[in-house]
């Protein structure tokens, strides 16, 4: 197996956890929330400043229209629904970034329900080859989502988590389960570490499964984002693991 010698960091931000400014520097691509469980026209033009001063790719954050539950709640939706309320977001969001904007990423519930559904995720990845065919997809690496869209022609990012667990099956641990989040910095940089050098995870009851990611994500709203971004950072580096953004990199 060939050691990758970079990979992507991403943080989904302009949620109001009031850690942006902190987090830019320490991220390769930004999820901006724009306007469903987040994120006002206001709260993306800054967050898309910030990552353009340092250099950070820009992505769109979509996720359902529900501010009260900031998007974790399931709720039900038809696959036009789906994906009609990306594209809203996705405009709202590239009206402001314009030709910077480089990627998308959904949230939340949004993010498991497209995920796992084949009928969500063929009818958001048609519209996106149709609409934004040159955004890079994050998809949960493994996902129906990342090998529908994958068929249809769209770009995809697999993404894996630093700082939150997995099941047995692969799928991540529900936040509602003790040990979902990851609280201890170490420890989310060691998974990074494992994920990104050894194409694996080892998953809450202890066994290593495998995934292979081209994006790593830590929640900007999480318990200590800052510091787990910090202590993944200098892992990876002692690894010999550096953080870019591809994608970026490619267009720019």
């Amino acid at each position: 197996m060939t050691l990758r010698r970079t990979i992507d960091l991403n943080c989904d931000l302009g949620e109001g956890a009031g850690n942006d400014p902190v987090v830019m520097p320490l991220i390769s691509s930004a999820n901006i929330a724009s306007g469903g469980h987040a994120g006002t026209s206001q709260t993306i033009a800054a967050a898309v400043a910030l990552a353009r001063d340092h250099g950070v790719a820009i992505g769109c954050h979509p996720g359902h229209t529900d501010a009260t539950g900031f998007g974790r709640r399931p709720l039900p939706i038809t696959p036009p629904a789906a994906a009609e309320l990306i594209a809203e977001q996705l405009s709202r969001c590239a009206a402001i970034a314009r030709d910077d904007l480089r990627h998308v990423k959904l949230h939340g519930a949004l993010y498991h329900q497209v995920g796992r559904d084949e009928a969500l995720a063929i009818a958001v990845s048609r519209r996106l080859q149709t609409d934004w065919p040159h955004l890079t997809l994050f998809a949960a690496a493994g996902s129906c989502l990342a090998e529908i869209a994958t068929r249809v022609g769209l770009k995809v990012a697999a993404e894996a988590f630093a700082d939150r667990t997995y099941d047995a099956s692969g799928g991540l641990v529900p936040r509602s389960t003790a040990g979902a989040v990851i609280a201890c910095s170490t420890t989310a940089a060691d998974q990074a570490v494992e994920i990104v050098t050894r194409n694996q995870v080892t998953a809450l009851n202890g066994i290593p499964l495998p995934i292979r990611a081209d994006t790593l994500c830590v929640h900007g709203d999480g318990p200590s984002p800052v510091a787990h971004l910090r202590a993944i950072r200098a892992a990876l580096a002692d690894a010999g693991i550096a953080v870019s953004s591809p994608w970026l990199q490619a267009e720019s």
